[in-house]
């Protein structure tokens, strides 16, 4: 019979919507996350950032250090959610929200359900491995027992424009 009768597949999912009560806060914290990553870039690891906060309180902020620790554990988002839980002193981090400047990976995310993170936001979407939307969707997977809130898309012209220049200025071709 007529019609796609399947229910919205994100609905836990927003693309930075001009009416979200959350916007500014939203733009601020991510402008934190943009300048770890920057930061991250500057020491030449990919230049991925995030922070934590719980209601206008900053738990944490990291940048990429994979390369630096040799971790490949070592992304933003975990070094982030490792140091807010250390400062919470628990590591549930209920009502807590998540900035990051790409969109998280498997590992990432599987990281804030466990920390039980109440809202992710993100700024461009990773095609090739984002776990919030993009190629997977654990954020509202209805077979686990946890479900993030996401917004997407917040900055984006800036978080992307950090990792173009990243890579552009490592496939330089040599002459």
């Amino acid at each position: 019979m007529g019609g796609d009768r399947r229910p919205d597949r994100h609905p836990s999912f927003v693309h930075e919507p001009p009416t979200d009560p959350h916007l500014d806060a939203d733009r601020r914290w991510m402008e934190e996350a943009i300048r770890e990553a920057a930061a991250a870039g500057a020491r030449g690891e990919v230049p991925i950032g995030a922070v934590v906060v719980l209601g206008d309180r900053l738990l944490a902020r990291a940048g990429n250090a994979s390369v630096a620790v040799h971790d490949p554990t070592a992304h933003a988002e975990v070094r982030a959610l490792r140091a807010a839980a250390h400062a919470a002193r628990n590591y549930r981090l209920l009502e807590t929200t998540l900035y990051v400047t790409l969109e998280p990976c498997v590992m990432c995310m599987g990281a804030a359900l466990h920390a039980r993170v109440a809202r992710l936001v993100y700024g461009c979407a990773d095609p090739k491995g984002g776990a919030a939307g993009s190629l997977f969707d654990l954020a509202s997977d209805q077979r686990l027992n946890h479900r993030i809130a996401v917004t997407a898309g917040v900055a984006e012209d800036g978080c992307r424009a950090l990792l173009r220049e990243f890579f552009r200025t490592r496939r330089v071709p040599s002459t």
